[in-house]
């Protein structure tokens, strides 16, 4: 008899479906062995050394696995395989002791043919993966564990910071400055209706006397306007040309996190949620990686689909491969895709449902044809004082190509007036429009991601904790899907910034991280690279703890008196669950309400009562009625 343990019941259920009499599975429900909480638990004189102990309420699973382990012949560890996976083999194997002969096997995808060619493949636990997962959990803790206190000092009582969340709601809250910062300019464009022999033509003003148009007030709008209406109008080129869309690789975990959030509204831990469980049933492949790769048999197999499903004109005389732009990423990982070409959709009562549509889709395009589009290029010349160029484009789809598979393409064709070069053409009208430049928008999830990725901050398996945490922590709050820094995540930034420039410069935290992927490697020691930024860290925290100054918390005011003292004024502070009304005098008046933020005209659908903002235990935001809790009206969902 032989043990194999992963960590989730889901697994060991699809597993199960493989494996014949001889094998028993248990799961380790996660991670079984961490640092302590109630303390920093690493020996910073003795080479970092890890203290760990028995995460809490595992006891139990623990006594568990070493009862199902008694008498085997063997114990296989079959936990993910990545760095987390690594180190829950790890300590699942010290744990259950020496006396056990242990074996580890690796898998990229939950299926018959995946196991038991892992398990033809047994080996041991990847210590230098081993050894970056406890790398980045000693940094972060020690970070964490250092930072916090200093926090609680100068700034206010539990707070606590984090090697790349702070980072990160840096990131949200220097966008907010620029946002703040910007002032419109104005600029205006100007459009000219012409009439063709064979109907109507709409063109762009271009160029004047052959220099890029720039118009930035109404004088100089007004005067160009003028002479456009005296003007007169041929064609003076036609251009007609076959332009292809390319398909877009395979997902890997930042780029489906990014389209779940705008395709599905997903929040990047729902995506990740959803995506375990369908790796966990055997539906998807490992969907924490940052490579395009694809085996070549899941290739083949999805051509010959493409081919039988669509036609061999939706098939590219060769198999496509994408090249993965981050530096980290391994060739011997692979994309997140379907196991079953063939399964287009699973059961649409599963909450996973949508995200598997996704990653099919995204999966057979990447190796179907080009989209072909015919594309028609008109240039206009109006002459009256100045020479005057203006365009229209034109676009009409001629092949589907990848977007046969694309559920959200609408074809959308622009169809232009059949004209010829040298016509003439009369003026209809002449349309001005001001405009203004608009400030930079706000990230939502999709757009943080890609600049975390961008800059190297974070890993797959990170970004959806580190926005996670960042908005339980209170620093960003999500209001309509964009992400606010909250007056506490603009204090705490100021305070970081000014003391802490290295710990929270974005060059730096990147190389942390490939620092730590060196490790993974086999091409860093983790002790050396914990000591070069630890020693200089500890005496910079003593140092700011000495001589730095308190920061004050900004507080948002509401105009009110305050109705139990009636001196002070209603404000709104940001406490340890929230926001919540206070009165400017604290301590000496003690008054404190409940905030409710209201939705401007919205009204709740079952009472009428005005609609607040709330957040859910988890910080997840829902809408529910004022009146609560005689109404007990909510939705996850903005009401109309």
């Amino acid at each position: 008899m032989k043990l194999v343990i992963v960590e989730s019941p889901t697994k060991a259920k699809t597993l199960s479906k493989f494996l014949g009499s001889g094998y028993k599975i248990e799961a380790s429900m996660g991670h079984v062995r961490d640092l302590p909480k109630s303390k920093l638990g690493v020996d910073t004189e003795k080479d970092f050394k890890p203290e760990y102990v028995v995460v809490k309420g595992k006891a139990k699973i623990v006594a568990s696995l070493r009862k199902a382990a008694k008498g085997v012949d063997e114990v296989i560890l079959a936990t993910d395989q990545d760095r987390e996976g690594e180190a829950i083999a790890f300590h699942v194997q010290y744990l259950l002791g020496d006396k056990h002969k242990f074996s580890r096997i690796v898998f990229h995808e939950i299926t018959k043919t995946a196991i038991l060619g892992a398990l033809k493949k047994k080996g041991k636990v990847n210590i230098k993966l081993l050894e970056a997962q406890q790398a980045r959990r000693i940094l972060d803790r020690l970070v964490g564990y250092k930072l916090s206190p200093v926090l609680w000092r100068k700034v206010r009582r539990g707070l606590s910071a984090g090697r790349v969340q702070s980072v990160a709601v840096r990131l949200v809250v220097e966008k907010e400055k620029e946002i703040k910062a910007f002032k419109p300019q104005e600029y205006w464009e100007i459009q000219v209706k012409l009439l063709a022999e064979k109907g109507e033509l709409l063109v762009d003003l271009n160029k004047i006397e052959n220099k890029k148009v720039k118009i930035d007030n109404s004088k100089q709008a007004n005067e160009i306007t003028d002479d456009l209406k005296r003007s007169e109008y041929k064609i003076v080129g036609v251009k007609k040309r076959e332009t292809k869309r390319q398909p877009v690789p395979p997902f890997m975990t930042s780029t489906m996190q990014r389209i779940a959030s705008t395709r599905l509204g997903y929040s990047a831990k729902k995506t990740m949620r959803e995506a375990q469980q369908l790796y966990e049933k055997g539906l998807i492949t490992y969907h924490r990686t940052d490579s395009f790769n694809l085996a070549s048999s899941a290739v083949a197999k999805v051509r010959k689909y493409i081919a039988k499903e669509f036609g061999k004109e939706y098939l590219p005389e060769k198999p496509r491969f994408y090249k993965s732009k981050s530096k980290s990423a391994q060739g011997a990982h692979e994309a997140i895709r379907p196991t079953k070409v063939g399964l287009r959709a699973v059961d649409s009562k599963s909450s996973s449902s949508k995200l598997y549509s996704l990653i099919w889709e995204r999966f057979v395009a990447s190796q179907m044809m080009p989209a072909i589009f015919d594309k028609t290029v008109v240039k206009v010349e109006g002459k009256g004082k100045k020479t005057y160029e203006l365009k229209a484009k034109g676009e009409r789809l001629k092949f589907l190509g990848w977007l046969k598979v694309n559920s959200k393409f609408k074809e959308t064709n622009e169809d232009l007036a059949i004209v010829n070069e040298g016509d003439l053409l009369q003026l209809i009208k002449v349309l001005p429009e001001q405009k203004f430049t608009q400030a930079p928008t706000r990230y939502n999830e999709a757009g943080l991601i890609k600049v975390l990725e961008r800059k190297g901050i974070g890993r797959p398996s990170t970004y959806a904790p580190i926005i996670s945490t960042i908005q339980l922590r209170q620093y960003v709050e999500r209001k309509e899907k964009r992400l606010y820094p909250t007056a506490i995540g603009d204090a705490v930034t100021e305070f970081l910034v000014k003391y802490f420039t290295k710990v929270m410069d974005y060059e730096f935290t990147a190389e942390m991280e490939e620092g730590l992927d060196k490790v993974a490697e086999g091409k860093q020691e983790w002790i050396k690279l914990l000591s070069n930024f630890y020693g200089s860290f500890e005496k910079r925290v003593e140092k700011v703890i000495e001589k730095s100054k308190r920061v004050k918390i900004a507080v948002e005011k509401t105009g009110q008196k305050c109705p139990k003292c009636k001196k002070g004024e209603v404000i709104i502070r940001t406490g340890r669950f929230g926001k919540f009304l206070s009165c400017s005098n604290f301590p000496e008046c003690k008054y404190t309400a409940t905030y409710k933020q209201i939705v401007e005209g919205v009204k709740c659908e079952k009472c009428g009562g005005e609609v607040v903002i709330k957040k859910s235990r988890k910080g997840r935001q829902f809408y529910g009625c004022s009146n609560y809790p005689k109404c007990k009206w909510a939705s996850w969902k903005k009401p109309k």
